[in-house]
């Protein structure tokens, strides 16, 4: 009896391991069968995620989005932005109407764990913060008392404000709309006293207001909120191909490589890490069942880390955020690339 529950153990741990072998690389494979990318992104923020007069999706994250199309297709125009509000985006990634979410989403241990979904890599780290009128008078929390705050329901946002008020014995009224720009229209209405949510996303709400220097960032954080790309958990292979090209933008601004002089540095320089993240040297692409030019090819296409984060967020961009936290780690920022060999 026990040699047939051992038996039958086995066999399903068979059928388990077989079934999982045969998810592995389906978001890989499938996107290099349609030749197209579903990259699900914000509805509409500029610096992160907005069309502009032309249609072209700009920002941050959607050249994440055109960066892994080149690293998996070769090409950063195919894509397809599908834009999601925080209640929908989850969603949309788990039911597979979009492979990858890229989407200013806050990785914490909640999310990783009970979403059926896997945290890649920080791209960006921001906290939360207030943005009032400046004839309000206010210049800090404290006289946030008993203020009506614009928040956007489903996100780290609408709990951090929540905690804060309630362990400082401070009151507040929420105002729940799903779209930022609805916070922002209430905001300059006076429908809201305040909007509550992350630093750079106030930046860059305040940058397309018809009067911004009529509204103040209050300069407390109260929470750590760091960004980045979201996949689903049953795929390893297509989380390491996501993980791996956001850290090939951050090696490439330390090792000084950039979208105008990758092409000479593929063919003449001697440096093993460069040769090995722009191709000369075959492993890396190998690793990831990608061309030898993956990397090479996102870097083309939208530039190292610092590039993309001066032309999209940077302070020669109307939302003239400072890097900060975002700078290299060799320049006291956080931003560290793991080590590609």
């Amino acid at each position: 009896m026990i040699r047939k529950f051992a038996v039958a153990a086995l066999a399903a741990i068979g059928v388990v391991v077989a079934g999982t072998a045969a998810q592995a690389g389906a978001t890989l494979d499938g996107v290099k069968q349609r030749g197209i990318l579903a990259c699900g992104v914000n509805v509409g923020v500029a610096g992160f995620s907005l069309p502009d007069s032309q249609g072209v999706w700009r920002g941050m994250d959607t050249d994440l989005c055109r960066a892994v199309a080149a690293a998996v297709l070769g090409d950063p125009t195919k894509v397809r932005f599908v834009p999601l509000t925080a209640v929908q985006r989850f969603t949309a990634l788990q039911s597979g109407e979009i492979d990858v979410l890229i989407r200013q989403t806050t990785l914490s241990m909640t999310r990783d764990t009970n979403l059926g979904l896997r945290l890649t890599i920080a791209n960006l780290y921001d906290g939360h913060g207030f943005m009032v009128r400046r004839d309000s008078g206010v210049t800090n929390l404290r006289g946030m008392d008993g203020m009506t705050i614009c928040l956007s329901p489903g996100t780290t946002n609408e709990v951090v404000t929540a905690d804060y008020f309630r362990t400082n014995n401070l009151r507040f009224t929420p105002l729940l709309q799903e779209r930022m720009q609805d916070n922002a229209t209430s905001l300059q209405a006076g429908r809201c006293d305040a909007i509550g949510t992350d630093a750079t996303q106030l930046a860059a709400l305040r940058s397309q207001f018809t009067a911004p220097g009529d509204f103040v960032i209050l300069p407390e954080r109260i929470s750590k909120e760091p960004y980045g790309p979201v996949v689903r958990r049953d795929d390893q292979e297509w989380f390491d191909v996501v993980r791996w090209t956001i850290n090939a933008l951050i090696q490439a601004e330390e090792l000084g490589v950039t979208a105008a002089n990758a092409e000479e540095q593929r063919r003449t320089a001697q440096n093993p890490d460069i040769r090995r993240l722009l191709g000369a040297d075959p492993v890396l692409g190998q690793a990831l069942k990608l061309d030898p030019a993956w990397a090479y090819n996102a870097i083309r296409a939208v530039g190292n880390y610092g590039e993309l984060y001066n032309r999209t967020l940077g302070p020669d961009t109307p939302i003239a955020l400072p890097r900060g936290a975002n700078d290299l780690w060799t320049r006291g920022g956080l931003m560290y690339a793991w080590p590609m060999r």
